[in-house]
């Protein structure tokens, strides 16, 4: 059964972008329908094919409900300002605030304020909306 929050703090609401953003790494890729190359197939020798020990793999993807609590958060990101939607994106990501900062020409605390603000405008929208 899902867990019904009925009041969001900051923390919660950044949590929730950041397994958002997890959530959307794990989706699986998207190709062209019909698309098929066999030539790797083929040009493999049979120790080839085996797995290698040393290569990272994609974890499994997400779960519905892990999804489904995505695509709310991506509702609720339609409720802040394009540079505001970037901020807290990055931020989901796990950027450090110093690559955040230069990327929005600021100091790193001016990232952190900005990104705060943004939190709490999404926090104080969802007060509202229940």
């Amino acid at each position: 059964m899902a867990e019904v929050i009925t009041e969001w703090t900051i923390e919660e609401v950044a949590a929730r972008f950041a397994e958002a953003a997890e959530v959307a790494h794990r989706l699986p890729c998207v190709r062209p329908a019909g698309h098929f190359n066999p030539w790797l197939t083929l040009a493999l020798q049979v120790s080839e094919r085996y797995p290698d020990s040393e290569r990272l793999y994609r974890p499994l993807p997400p779960s519905p409900e892990a999804i489904e609590r995505m695509l709310e958060t991506m509702r609720w990101i339609q409720w802040l300002e394009v540079e505001q939607r970037h901020l807290v994106w990055m931020r989901a990501n796990r950027h450090e605030w110093q690559v955040i900062g230069r990327r929005f020409a600021c100091d790193r605390n001016t990232a952190s304020r900005r990104w705060n603000k943004a939190i709490a405008t999404v926090v104080k929208r969802l007060a509202e909306v229940e």
